[in-house]
């Protein structure tokens, strides 16, 4: 059993802050492609959990002023309008309940294949998390 010294939680803590850069990038390049540049963060509104998601509240300059909910980390990375959740915790079960409907949608396909297959149980999977996690009162808790 490992004891907690300020030594250790210094480097978890390092180690957080390292993999939340990480998924900043991540979040940035995933807009990129999607043809958005964002240019600001609402750091208090984005959400952690080291090393399975994170989301972002970021507001574009390109294509034009608009702010997006941004997820990723250890599942699909996704974005939407931030207009659709009025909060974090809102758009976290956005994302889950809108991948469940992927998910489903992608099973009744008439041309589901092996790697559809595949990442509709992924998707599922993590929309289960995330709604775990959006139920979660000491989660938004300790997060606020």
């Amino acid at each position: 059993m490992s004891e907690s010294t300020p030594a250790n939680h210094a480097h978890e803590e390092a180690q957080r802050n390292q993999w939340v850069r990480e998924q900043f990038q991540k979040a940035n390049r995933f807009l990129a492609e999607k043809g958005i540049v964002p240019a600001k963060v609402f750091a208090e509104e984005c959400r952690y959990l080291a090393p399975w998601v994170a989301l972002w509240k970021l507001e574009s300059s390109i294509p034009n002023k608009t702010s997006y909910w941004v997820i990723g980390g250890d599942l699909p990375a996704d974005y939407v309008a931030a207009s659709a959740a009025k909060d974090a915790r809102e758009a976290m079960r956005y994302f889950s309940l809108t991948w469940q409907m992927k998910a489903e949608n992608l099973r009744q396909s008439s041309q589901l294949d092996e790697t559809q297959a595949n990442f509709a149980t992924l998707l599922t999977s993590r929309a289960e998390s995330l709604y775990q996690l959006y139920s979660d009162d000491k989660f938004w808790q300790q997060q606020g």
